[in-house]
């Protein structure tokens, strides 16, 4: 196990080298002068100027590549054209807030998502479970945006429980905090909760058929033990796939969320950006999307294991 994590981290150095260079690269793809597309064509030649010198553009392709992977490895991103101000303190100051949010919604969707699994595959064809799998159909058909608009309206405005939007930091109120994520988590937990119900059912009625289930049953073990130690564990399995994914997904992937609750999230960081035409901020963005989900699939290999001793690795 150990060899093997070892082995994951070093393999992760020319993954994240690879998603830097595809980071690097994009701002040189887009046609004409980056500086041009960035301030528009009626920019003045002194502040293009002022750009070109700011991103390097003066100074020969490879010899950017390299300065620019050497400042990023002593944790210099760079600095943001509009902001005038470096793009880690700004984008240290905009993780917190999604990874807060993205630890509440996944926290929401494990906890609404598997007992409904759970409770259809155990209840298979009964009423219980059509209900069930009809309420996971309709979480997943439903528009995030319209969703949180909906909730606002609900438990914001008309009751009154919740924040219409803002971010509280945590070091300020704990609760406070809690009560400005529990709405935007909320809209992002319900369809994956939906799809994680959906993936745990069908596992388990799978895994409710095996003969090892049988034998635990005939050995006078109860329905709980049975289904829990048993059964769930076996079920598991593509559930942290799912759930590791959306995880990564929530890091660098709530725009629509965050924007419409305004919290000053990765996610509104990168739309920031890229209405800016600010390559930069794009460029470090992806970066940490894409240094997010190597360790997220680094973690999930590594709980298949502790939760499946079959799964092995030399």
């Amino acid at each position: 196990m150990y060899r093997f994590i070892a082995l994951r981290l070093m393999s992760l150095i020319p993954m994240l080298l690879a998603v830097y260079t595809l980071a690097f690269f994009i701002v040189y793809l887009v046609p004409g002068d980056p500086a041009v597309v960035m301030l528009g064509a009626h920019a003045s030649p002194g502040r293009l100027e002022r750009v070109r010198a700011l991103m390097g553009l003066d100074r020969p392709l490879h010899v950017r590549y390299f300065d620019s992977l050497i400042r990023t490895l002593r944790g210099d991103l760079g600095t943001s054209v509009f902001l005038a101000d470096s793009i880690s303190k700004a984008l240290g100051e905009r993780i917190p807030v999604s990874v807060c949010l993205a630890v509440y919604a996944l926290a929401l969707e494990i906890v609404i998502g598997l007992p409904l699994g759970i409770i259809a595959a155990v209840r298979q064809n009964s009423l219980i479970d059509r209900a069930a799998m009809v309420s996971a159909t309709f979480g997943l058909s439903i528009p995030g945006f319209w969703l949180g608009l909906l909730l606002i309206y609900l438990f914001a405005l008309r009751l009154g429980w919740f924040r219409t939007g803002g971010w509280i930091p945590f070091s300020e109120s704990v609760s406070g905090c809690i009560k400005s994520l529990t709405l935007p988590a909320l809209s992002l937990a319900i369809r994956e909760a939906a799809y994680i119900a959906r993936m745990v059912r069908a596992n388990m009625v799978e895994v409710l058929s095996e003969e090892y289930v049988t034998t635990a049953r005939s050995k006078g073990l109860s329905e709980w033990k049975v289904v829990v130690r048993h059964a769930l564990k076996n079920a598991l399995i593509p559930v942290i796939t799912v759930a590791g994914l959306s995880f990564g997904s929530l890091l660098g992937g709530t725009v629509v969320t965050e924007t419409v609750f305004r919290l000053p999230g990765v996610g509104r960081f990168i739309i920031m950006g890229i209405q800016g035409r600010d390559y930069p901020i794009i460029q470090a963005a992806l970066l940490f999307v894409g240094f997010c989900f190597c360790i997220i699939n680094l973690l999930c290999d590594i709980m298949y294991a502790l939760i499946d001793p079959r799964i092995t690795y030399k």
